[in-house]
Order: structure tokens, then C-alpha cells, then sequence
């Protein structure tokens, strides 16, 4: 099993990235996954990483990107729950990819 390296502590994740111990998530932890899925965060990035983590702590599920859509536009307006600019932020997908930079299970139905 391999490790994101933080602090000179290695955190355990899968063979995909995810972590072992959501636990373990901290804003810090978050940024050396976002570099290693060589995204460049920013105010928008966290935006919808903060609300997956949100939506995961109240439903105790990572949400597949079509709820994701959904519930974004739903608490943002149709400009930041659009699939296209969420698929520009995230480009190997804003469920599977955000969630993975959030700390959270891979979401389900994504393959």
C-alpha cells in the first residue's frame, strides 16, 4: 500500500489514491493530493471540496457526480453546478477526482 508523504509522516491511501483513514484528511494532506492529481487548487477547487466533505459528513456518502451536479447548482446557482466548468476544475472527474483531494471514499457508481 503507498502513502502521501506530509510532515514527514507517510498517509496511507489504495491502490487509486483514495484515502485508507478519511480521518487522517487535513486542508494540508489535501494540497499534496491535489499536486499529485496535478491540480492547481484554488477558491473554486476548495469550494467544491469543502461541500463534498459537507455533503459527506450530513449523508455518510460521497455523491456520484450527477447528484453532485445536482446539489451544487441547488446551493450555488446553475454557474458553479455546471457539469462542464465542474469537469474544467476536476478533469478526471469532479466526483471521483474532488473526492479523492476531499479525503472522501470514491463515490458511488464511478467506475
Amino acid at each position: 500500500m503507498s502513502g502521501y508523504q506530509l510532515n514527514g509522516a507517510v498517509i496511507a491511501h489504495d491502490e487509486e489514491g483514495y484515502l485508507t483513514d478519511i480521518g487522517q484528511w487535513t486542508k494540508d494532506l489535501a494540497s499534496v493530493i491535489a499536486k499529485a492529481e496535478n491540480i492547481d487548487m484554488n477558491e473554486s477547487h476548495w469550494e467544491v471540496v469543502n461541500f463534498l466533505r459537507d455533503y459527506y459528513e450530513e449523508y455518510q456518502i460521497a455523491p456520484a457526480v450527477r447528484i453532485l451536479v445536482k446539489e451544487m447548482t441547488k446551493k450555488y446557482g446553475k454557474e458553479k453546478g455546471d457539469q462542464k466548468a465542474l469537469y474544467e476544475l476536476f478533469p478526471y472527474g469532479p466526483a471521483k477526482q474532488a473526492c479523492k483531494i476531499a479525503g472522501l471514499p470514491k463515490p458511488t457508481g464511478c467506475v
